[in-house]
């Protein structure tokens, strides 16, 4: 997707006393935007989503402090930022004095840096550093733009299935997981007769997005959904039905109750409780599930309707989460960038995320989750569901957010599949 001249002036401005001037309102109470400044040759600044409650926090924070011994001269400062780290890098890149290396999804804002230059092409460093051999071939794919150029070196995916708490169902007098749409609704009437909610799931945030994704591609191919989620066009026969799949099963009851009003976090906590039967949830979810709930849990995909066009019940794969990207202060420093993704990119340290934080990765590995059930089930799933496109690479970064909104209207019951459609167009129009 092109950005707009606005955000292109934005990361590619000059940084002239003029624009230090214009920033310094927007810096106040942003202290750490400017991280990267004054930080000598030998400081390595890392802008991180990892380093709170982030699955992963506590080895990444391990690994760094095992770089240290091994490596002395050298000092990884760390900042670290949530949901808003995007916006905070583009603050500081703006000011000239962004961190050396960013690690965060592709999605969003992030689609943009490298072709507005807030990040570098990184192919050259990955032939030149031998790590292209510990990347899985399709993270690499994932994570090249249409131009060639890699835009950062692929670390974390996720698998993204769906779970079902079978001790739930069985209460309910469901026998089996449900693999069709009959069994799905079926299932739903029994769980709310004994008070359980079926499918929980954050209709006003990117959980709910994503379902909403999932369910509509029942009835697309790939390609299909590729052109559906690059131009907001849902007026395909294929869209259109999808989306009648989905207000089918919202107005049967199958969704938790006031689900557009609901977030990731409600989401999780109604399954991890035992208050919901099912969740649609990636990987680094999986592994927060209490083990009180996981021996009680099985994963699969997503029930198919009539007609479907995907073979078995659907889930999400993605390699799309936090990479190593380089910015162009990261050039000045480009030996200590080597020596630090060269230890990352180790075998002992890449397993210890799958062994300690049962992160799934976009590296190979011999690693095994084993303290994670849920999420080696996950990767073990295979054939056994479809997987379908995640968007999020697709959507224009100015239509992430009204699409979001949109999603929560398809949660509000009683909204027809027209209204719903219209919602999901209008929501690239307003961008």
């Amino acid at each position: 997707m092109r950005p707009t001249m606005s955000r292109r002036r934005f990361l590619a401005a000059g940084s002239g006393l003029a624009a230090a001037g214009a920033l310094a309102p927007s810096l106040t109470g942003c202290g750490s935007a400017l991280a990267g400044d004054g930080a000598g040759p030998d400081t390595l600044v890392v802008h991180t989503q990892l380093g709170t409650t982030a699955a992963g926090s506590e080895t990444y924070l391990s690994a760094v402090a095992d770089f240290h011994r091994e490596n002395p001269g050298l000092t990884v400062k760390n900042l670290v930022n949530g949901d808003d780290l995007a916006q905070v890098y583009e603050t500081s890149r703006l000011a000239r004095k962004e961190a050396d290396i960013v690690m965060v999804n592709l999605y969003d804002k992030t689609l943009a840096w490298t072709d507005v230059g807030a990040t570098v092409d990184v192919k050259p460093y990955l032939d030149d550093w031998g790590l292209g051999k510990s990347i899985l071939p399709e993270a690499l794919r994932e994570w090249t733009d249409a131009k060639g150029r890699l835009r950062a070196f692929p670390y974390f995916g996720t698998n993204w299935p769906v779970a079902y708490n079978t001790r739930l169902l069985e209460r309910a007098g469901v026998g089996a997981v449900p693999t069709t749409s009959d069994e799905l609704i079926s299932a739903a009437r029994k769980l709310r007769a004994r008070g359980i909610m079926p499918v929980t799931i954050g209709g006003e945030d990117w959980t709910g997005q994503k379902l909403l994704a999932q369910i509509i591609q029942t009835y697309l191919t790939a390609d299909e959904a590729v052109h559906a989620y690059t131009t907001g066009d849902f007026s395909t026969r294929g869209a259109r039905e999808g989306i009648e799949y989905f207000t089918t099963l919202r107005d049967a009851g199958v969704f938790s109750d006031k689900a557009q009003g609901l977030t990731s976090d409600s989401m999780f906590t109604q399954y991890n409780t035992g208050r919901a039967a099912v969740e649609s949830a990636e990987s680094s979810a999986l592994a927060q599930v209490p083990a009180q709930v996981v021996k009680h849990s099985t994963v699969g995909g997503f029930p198919l309707a009539p007609g479907a066009v995907q073979p078995h019940p659907t889930a999400l794969r993605t390699y799309t989460l936090i990479a190593f990207w380089i910015s162009p202060n990261g050039t000045r420093k480009i030996d200590a960038v080597e020596k630090f993704l060269r230890f990352m990119y180790r075998p002992d340290t890449v397993s210890r995320f799958i062994t300690e934080a049962g992160r799934d990765m976009a590296v190979r590995s011999p690693a095994l989750a084993t303290r994670f059930p849920l999420v080696a089930a996950a990767s073990r799933l295979g054939d056994r569901v479809s997987q379908v496109v995640l968007p999020d690479v697709y959507v224009p970064p100015t239509a992430n957010q009204p699409l979001i909104t949109a999603t929560s209207t398809a949660f509000t019951p009683g909204t027809s599949a027209a209204r719903v459609r219209a919602a999901l167009e209008a929501a690239y129009r307003s961008a």
